[in-house]
Formats: C-alpha cells, structure tokens, sequence
C-alpha cells in the first residue's frame, strides 16, 4: 500500500482547562481536570482490560489521571470486551472496558461480584467503526449497507463485483480479503447491529460479539485486523477509526437513504460523527447510562454517519474495598475533564456537553 491514510476530517475535541496536581495519592486530596473536580486517593494502581477500541485513548486517559493523581497509575489491557467483562465478573481486574452494555445476565453476575451492589455501564468515549481497505490506486470508496453485509457474508467476492461497481466506476478484478476480529467483540457486536438494521435483509446472520459471516480470516484486536488489512492487497475490515489512522488506512464513505436524496455518501467528520451522537438517548436507570443507539445505523438526515460505537467503563456502584471505589471514581473523574482534551488527535469524538456533566455526576456516585 503506498501512500495511504484515512480519509476522514478532524474530530472535534472538548475545550478543558489544565489540570492541576494532587498531594499524596494515598490520602484524599482534590485536583481539577478540566471543569471535573478529582477526588485522589486510595489504591496505588487499579486494573482494567477490556476493548480494543478504546485502547489508544486509554494512554491519554493514564496520562490524564498520573498529572491529576500523581502516584496513582491503571494498568490497562486491551483484551477486547467479552474478555474484559468476564475478567472484571470474576474479580480480576476493577473495571472493564466494552464497546456494549451489560447484558441481563452479566448484570446480575456483576452485581454479586460487586458484593451487593450495582454494575453501572458508564459511556466515556465514542468511537466511529471505519470501513477499511487496501487497494492499490483505489484512494476512493463508497459503500451501502445491502453491499457491506454482501462483502462480509461472502456473497460479493470481488472487488469489481456489479454490487460495487455500481456505487464506484472503477474497481480493480481482484479477489476480497475479509478480515474480521476472532475474538468476542463489541466492535464486532456494533459492526454486525448495523448491518443487520440497514442492509435491507442482505445480511442474515445475526448480532453479538462473535462474527457470525462465515467468510474471510480472523485476527485478535483492533489492532489485529488494522495490521491485516495493511499487509494484505485486496483486504477490507471494520475497525476504530483511531486504529485506522494509526496504520495509515482509508475509509470507505458510506450511502445512506438519507444520503441519496443529496447524492452523496457520508464521510467519517467532525460534523457527520456528532449528529449520530447527538440522537442517542439513555434507557438506563439512575446512574447506569446505557445507551439507546438504534438510531445511529438508519439516519434520516443526509449527512451523518451511521456506524459509531460507545466505549462503556462498566464498574461497582459501590466497591467491597473503599480503596479500590476511591481509585476508580479518581481515574473516572480525570477522565471525564481533562482526558476529554485533544481525544481528536487519537482519533475519537469527546464526550458531547449533553452526556458530559452526567457521566460526571454518575462517576462522582461510585463509593
């Protein structure tokens, strides 16, 4: 591949003042990211795995939480979701990572690992799902969902399949490379959601965190399938955009309905990604934000991009050790201020302002 990059405008960052620094980590003492006051103390160092997805921003958000909390550090492990959820129910790491709520069953699991109390998902970042490639003097790309669904259930084999020439009027005659993540994943999860919400009945296959499409090679991560697609001619994924752009990848443009009536498909922005975020709703209860995203993958405006994940830290509303509770709720409340700045550049959207000061009071509730 020679020369390529993601084909997608800037993200538009959250305006956050400095942080200033904290005393002693092991006492409680007050910082300020950004307009979220941090609270720092207990545990030295906590624990998380979980999403791929988020795994760039997690360097951010560390870094954000030592210049908040010095003394203070999580370890975290980009495992993928359905490993970090079932890492955390067992009690091995503090919180997890997953580009999916909790699900009924793992609720009531993680409310007996939680010693009682609640699990509370709580979005911190969204990220939208690319549609990667690599082709050789293909620097431009338009796909719908009827065709994505058909590309990953193997149905359309070639790149110059009638199904894609009709959105494109020029493919090479070479073969597609499916790569898809192997593990359970909630990229994987959101990824197969909208196929099956907007490909009219293309893709038949199914939801959940495996992929279901029978077709292609699998690889671990978002960083995984990044690496496939850039070493393999003819390749094509789904995958973060942050990991797009981190491998110098391009991104397939997207026609909606809605796009058609202004004959142009939607390009992963600034503007496109922040109307989808702006129609989701929260069902969850009290503190527990869980999304309504269903909106997001049949737009009925022109100009918003449909495939956009939300990275959920799923924690203990109340933690059995107050040390642990007082850790996380720090690193959560440096997140959401100061972690918030320059998320753009790592190549994810911040929290809007509407989600921002709930997720902050949500976080200041964890014990």
């Amino acid at each position: 591949m020679h020369h390529k990059r993601v084909v997608a405008a800037c993200i538009l960052a959250a305006s956050v003042t400095a942080v200033s620094g904290c005393n002693d980590p092991h006492t409680t003492s007050l910082a300020y990211a950004g307009q979220t006051m941090v609270v720092c103390g207990g545990q030295h160092v906590i624990t998380a795995s979980g999403s791929t997805a988020q795994a760039n921003a997690m360097v951010h958000f560390i870094d954000a939480f030592g210049k908040a909390c010095p003394g203070q550090s999580l370890n975290y492990n980009p495992t993928g979701s359905g490993v970090g959820i079932n890492e955390f129910l067992a009690g091995k790491t503090d919180f997890a990572g997953s580009d999916t709520p909790l699900n009924a069953e793992q609720s009531v699991a993680a409310k007996q690992r939680c010693g009682g109390a609640e699990a509370w998902n709580l979005p911190v970042v969204f990220g939208p799902l690319a549609i990667t490639y690599n082709l050789d003097a293909v620097d431009f790309l338009v796909l719908d969902a009827p065709t994505i669904a058909k590309i990953f259930n193997g149905t359309v084999k070639r790149w110059d399949d009638p199904a894609i020439t009709a959105l494109n009027a020029s493919m090479p005659s070479e073969e597609i490379h499916v790569i898809y993540r192997s593990d359970p994943s909630g990229s994987t999860d959101n990824f197969q959601a909208y196929l099956q919400a907007a490909s009219g009945g293309a893709w038949n296959k199914g939801t959940g965190k495996n992929f279901n499409g029978g077709v292609g090679t699998g690889a671990i991560g978002n960083e995984g399938t990044s690496s496939a697609v850039k070493n393999t001619e003819g390749a094509i994924t789904y995958n973060e955009l942050s990991f797009a752009m981190q491998h110098g990848l391009f991104a397939a443009e997207i026609k909606t309905p809605a796009s058609r009536k202004s004959l142009r498909p939607v390009r992963i922005g600034t503007d496109s990604v922040g109307k989808t975020i702006s129609s989701a709703k929260i069902v969850g209860n009290g503190n527990d934000l869980v999304l309504d995203v269903s909106g997001f993958y049949n737009p009925s405006q022109p100009d918003v991009y449909p495939i956009v994940l939300a990275v959920y830290e799923i924690v203990c509303s109340k933690y059995p050790s107050p040390e642990v509770g007082t850790a996380v709720k720090a690193f959560l409340q440096s997140t959401v201020g100061a972690g918030q700045y320059d998320l753009d550049k790592h190549g994810y959207i911040p929290l809007p302002p509407e989600f921002q000061s709930r997720v902050a009071t949500a976080v200041s509730a964890i014990s």
